[in-house]
């Protein structure tokens, strides 16, 4: 094993990149920062018949977005051990493949599909193994000569395994603490195809020695090719240089329920993906976090917690301090429920922490869209108003009064909503009071506004009613002073005198 802590995340392209696969990278790579080592994006691409267009480069750009950026990799830059995508390593799985041949740890399978249907059909719990090997077309039961010659021929076949027929296979997980697998409950897996592409078993294994891997964490869904992956190690003569093993906990649904795949997404209300993915056969687009209006750094945060916590009370972490804190030692053993309402609890404290300018060019574009251009100073003091009231970036949407008239005054009408019409609020003389007054102290305008309500023999709380209603559409957000001096008193009379006539 390496003495240097050298990690790896390595997602197939069948697909796009689950959140929480996202978090397996998330973990890696705060392991290898908190102890000074290397973070590798690898590809296996080994099953070539599911690969799907565009989603190499869509996992490449998932982790740029949430700021996981792999030391060396697919994307990221060549290292000493490139190619790091593993359709161009084939040459080197073919000679491990012969060595295990070699030392009569595997074996050659001519087994068709039809084959090993019949196999099937007649036990319902077959499995290739050491009892059932004998009943196939193998080297094991042909001839050298046959064997040779159905080689030469090019025959179909496969390179399996030979495992023992009775013998634990004993590992510790940094997570799991022992684990003991006996040969009788796995099969002789195929290693090798005879197109050269490698199985995945063998892939991982070869590229994580050569690649001088110490440890590897990965989902709890293999924790089951664990065991294999040990025989492998030893069997090539690398058991004392065997990465340690971490078995990470599922992402569960909310509800605890199964795991949360990627079936799940838009069905359940939340994203399952990091980025928008379309579908490259269907056209059928699945939200992501990014276009939904999460903040990367909020992303990353709560997935820390899904299956790992600090051992105190602080939720709210930087990169820097998660990487400070993080532990192998404080990750749990049992599933995480994905918590929809926490992931929204951290964006919106996220977006607090926001400055005002920095928010401001976040929301840009949205804005643009949706508003037309604005003033980039006046936005800047805009989203000062709603920072706090924002969940996701795209909630800018629903402040459009900030940025033109309201047409509509809801479905009530006003003349239920404020009691004003009978009063002596004149707009005019309202608008004349507003241009007297030049402050932009809003505690004193508050004042003035009670004032000139008492002057006017109105009803302070209708004023303030009245006010809100004209200036928003509705009976609530920014203080009434705020949004004066925001709007100015061109657009505050403009939008009081057009409230005021629809009474």
């Amino acid at each position: 094993m390496s003495t240097k802590v050298r990690v790896r995340f390595a997602p197939s392209p069948t697909g796009p990149l689950h959140i929480g696969g996202v978090r397996t990278a998330l973990y890696n790579y705060l392991f290898a920062k908190k102890n000074g080592g290397d973070f590798i994006l690898r590809i296996e691409d080994t099953d070539q018949n599911r690969l799907v267009p565009g989603a190499e480069q869509y996992i490449i750009e998932s982790l740029k977005w949430i700021g996981i950026d792999p030391n060396e990799g697919v994307g990221f830059g060549d290292g000493p051990h490139a190619p790091y995508r593993q359709s161009d390593r084939k040459d080197t799985y073919r000679q491990y493949a012969e060595q295990l041949l070699q030392a009569g740890f595997a074996y050659y399978a001519f087994d068709t599909e039809a084959d090993l249907e019949q196999m099937k059909a007649s036990n319902a719990n077959f499995k290739y193994d050491a009892n059932t090997r004998e009943l196939g077309k193998n080297s094991l039961t042909l001839s050298k000569e046959e064997v040779e010659k159905r080689l030469s021929e090019k025959e179909h076949y496969v390179i399996r395994i030979k495992l023992p027929a009775d013998e634990d296979v004993k590992f510790y997980d940094e997570i799991r603490g022992w684990v003991i697998v006996n040969t009788s409950q796995m099969d002789d897996k195929v290693l090798l195809k005879s197109d050269g592409m490698p199985t995945y078993h063998l892939a991982n294994v070869c590229d994580d020695y050569v690649m001088q891997i110490s440890h590897v964490i990965r989902g709890e869904e293999w924790l089951p090719s664990a065991p294999l992956h040990v025989m492998l190690y030893r069997y090539l003569g690398w058991e004392k240089s065997m990465p340690k093993f971490a078995h990470l906990p599922l992402l569960l649904k909310p509800d605890g329920n199964g795991k949360l795949s990627k079936r799940d997404g838009d069905r359940l209300g939340f994203p399952v993906f990091p980025l928008e993915w379309t579908d490259p056969k269907t056209n059928e687009v699945s939200s992501g976090y990014k276009q939904k209006g999460y903040l990367p750094e909020a992303v990353l945060n709560m997935l820390a917690f899904l299956g790992w916590n600090p051992g105190t009370e602080q939720e709210i972490f930087s990169k820097e301090e998660l990487t400070e804190a993080f532990s192998l030692e404080h990750i749990h053993k049992a599933g995480a429920k994905f918590d929809f309402e926490k992931a929204k609890w951290f964006n919106a404290e996220y977006i607090k922490k926001l400055a005002d300018e920095e928010l401001a060019d976040l929301v840009k574009d949205n804005v643009t869209a949706k508003f037309g251009n604005q003033d980039a100073g006046y936005l800047v003091r805009a989203v000062s108003l709603v920072k706090e009231r924002l969940v996701f970036l795209n909630d800018i949407e629903l402040f459009g009064y900030l940025f033109q008239a309201t047409e509509k005054y809801g479905e009530t009408p006003l003349s239920k909503i404020v009691n004003i019409k009978a009063s002596s609020f004149n707009p005019g003389a309202f608008e004349t009071f507003l241009k007297e007054y030049t402050s932009t102290d809003t505690a004193a305008l508050e004042t003035t506004l009670k004032d000139f309500a008492n002057s006017n023999e109105i009803k302070a709380g209708d004023l303030m009613k009245f006010l809100r209603v004209s200036l928003v559409g509705e009976l609530s957000g920014p203080a009434i002073p705020d949004l004066i001096v925001l709007l100015g008193v061109e657009e505050t009379g403009r939008r009081v005198t057009n409230c005021f006539s629809q009474l």
